[in-house]
């Protein structure tokens, strides 16, 4: 238990650690004016067995009350505000941390951890942390805290008595520490079935369309119904692997509150304890049974907050890549390959590859689906790190670069799309933030996409749903052209942007690629005849290697995979519907 507390207070930054520090001091002092109220039954107990009941005895005792009683007020207010400020800020910090960290790591990462499971982390998690855990590692704190002081009161004034109080203490802990061993196991599959159902409800969504096109709405539905029964079962098995702690412990502090009353009162009947000690000892009893109650039961989920914080230092011990580079501006945009190598987990995508791509020039990939093309565009703009050989832009390698001057120079177009739930205005300047309006304009006019733009409510002000789901794919590729027109890299990688793209769109986003493209090396992954025939040189990636390379008049003449690529896209051309 105590290592989770100084796992927790260690996850916090620094700012509000502090915070959390001075609550634990507050509480020790909201504890000592708690211990008050015993002082003040003392002195009216007291006056009534020495038969001296007076009005400054009355009004003593009264007054001792009431400071007890304002200043647990008062310092209560005033730990929660900083338990709840240290709480929310801190995991606000984690959170732009832990979005911060992803900026930086490999993109295999991506593929390694689902959505789901990310999300799941940066809201059910974070969330959890902010509220409750901070709440749970508070209570127990104080609870320690308090439980401390009086026991510490309770030796003061009779050893015997506090003997007892320990011994009820030991066994109390040692009860807690049967509890927090039950959870061991549990308590990690709870957190594997919050992300779960995180993930399953995000596919549902996501897929919604699919689902019901394919009429796949039943099956989709039990998944998602199967993952909220398996929370509904781990949750209710995590409830039943801590009640027995819970109630052992409780009777644990209920018996050691009835051994201390009988003891004081045994105490009180043999002589060897007076009749004022003897209340004492008894409302002692209460108030420390009290404060281990609250403690005891808030203690049953801190194997939660363990959880918690090990799912999001998972994140952030993630090594990144290394971008602490230098500010380089390339003396051109030429980029030369050589000898790299790239294997995901065990198997090898791209194999002993060598290229050259010359500055305001127009290189294709084609290939084969799964051939390593997009893995390829992917090392060249170091969104992965090879493993083996050098990348290099403008004669220095790519790992020289700090990362934002590197992606200062690169511009993405890709097949799928992602729009942001915001202005579209924002959506395109999402590639220069600190762009006018009138340059938002002008890149949506090269772009082609100023006229659908002012058909909307509110123009380039319309709000736009997230992912872009508002809009047809056609008008989000054409924003997103706008957003890398904005841009204005001297390097375009476009990701087969048209292929899902409706006739009446093409034509349209053709020439929006037109401007885009124009006096840059542009680096395309293509699957269609008419986006590589104009290319000044065609790689053809099979197997993670370079199995041709040439001009389209070139590879026509050879036999091989270009060839037969270009004979079946003719054939697919001609194909009719025919009645």
């Amino acid at each position: 238990m105590f290592s989770t507390l100084k796992k927790f207070f260690d996850f916090c930054n620094e700012e509000d650690r502090k915070k959390l520090y001075l609550a634990i001091v507050l509480s020790v002092v909201k504890a000592i004016f708690a211990a008050l109220r015993i002082s003040a039954v003392a002195v009216f107990a007291q006056g009534v067995i020495e038969d001296d009941m007076t009005n400054n005895r009355i009004l003593l005792s009264l007054g001792i009350m009431i400071v007890s009683v304002v200043g647990q007020i008062l310092i209560g207010l005033k730990t929660t505000m900083l338990q709840t400020e240290a709480g929310y800020h801190s995991c606000a910090h984690k959170r732009m941390e832990i979005a911060e960290h992803l900026r930086y790591l490999p993109m295999g990462f991506f593929n390694h951890n689902s959505l789901g499971s990310i999300t799941n982390v940066t809201t059910n998690v974070m969330e959890g942390l902010s509220d409750i855990a901070t709440r749970i590692v508070m209570v127990v704190s104080q609870g320690i805290l308090t439980t401390a002081v009086i026991t510490a009161f309770v030796f003061a004034f009779d050893w015997r008595i506090g003997l007892i109080l320990l011994a009820g203490i030991i066994v109390f802990v040692l009860w807690n520490t049967v509890m927090q061993k039950s959870t061991k196991v549990v308590a990690p599959q709870k957190h594997a079935a919050d992300e779960a159902i995180v993930t399953a409800v995000i596919e549902y969504v996501q897929g919604i369309a699919e689902v019901k096109n394919f009429n796949l709405t039943d099956k989709t539905a039990r998944k998602l119904e199967n993952s909220i029964a398996g929370k509904v079962k781990t949750d209710t098995k995590l409830e039943f692997a801590v009640m027995p702690g819970v109630f052992f412990q409780g009777l644990t502090t209920k018996l050691t509150g009835v051994l201390m009353c009988v003891a004081s009162l045994h105490f009180y009947f043999d002589g060897s304890m007076s009749l004022l000690y003897c209340i004492m000892m008894m409302i002692s009893a209460f108030m420390v049974y009290d404060s281990l109650e609250i403690m005891g039961i808030f203690s049953a989920l801190i194997r939660n907050v363990n959880i918690a914080v090990t799912k999001a230092k998972e994140i952030m011990d993630m090594p990144p890549m290394d971008i602490d580079g230098e500010d380089i501006t390339p003396k051109d945009h030429t980029i030369e390959v050589k000898n790299i190598g790239f294997s995901y987990e065990k198997k090898k995508i791209i194999d002993n590859v060598s290229l050259k791509i010359p500055e305001k020039t127009t290189t294709a990939f084609v290939g084969p689906s799964g051939g390593g093309k997009s893995t390829l565009c992917n090392l060249l703009a170091r969104f992965w790190d090879v493993q083996e050989g050098e990348v290099k832009l403008g004669g220095r390698n790519v790992k020289d670069y700090s990362f934002d001057s590197l992606m200062r120079n690169y511009s993405f177009v890709f097949q799928r799309v992602y729009l942001f739930e915001d202005t579209i205005a924002n959506n395109i300047r999402f590639g220069k933030p600190e762009a006018s309006m009138e340059e938002v304009i002008a890149a949506a006019k090269k772009a082609r996409c100023h006229d659908f733009v002012m058909m909307l409510p509110d123009g380039y002000d319309t709000m736009i749903g997230e992912g872009g789901a508002s809009l047809s794919g056609g008008e989000k590729q054409r924003i997103s052209i706008a957003r890398a027109i904005l841009k204005d890299s001297p390097i375009i990688i476009l990701d087969e942007a048209t292929a899902n793209v409706d006739p009446e769109n093409e034509a349209e986003l053709t020439a929006a690629i037109e401007e885009l493209t124009r006096e840059k090396t542009i680096i395309m992954i293509a699957h269609r005849l008419k986006t590589v025939r104009h290319a000044d040189q065609i790689f053809v990636i099979d197997d993670g290697k370079i199995a041709q390379h040439g001009t389209h008049d070139e590879l026509v003449k050879e036999e091989g995979i270009y060839k037969q690529f270009i004979l079946d896209r003719k054939e697919a051309a001609s194909w009719k519907i025919t009645e």
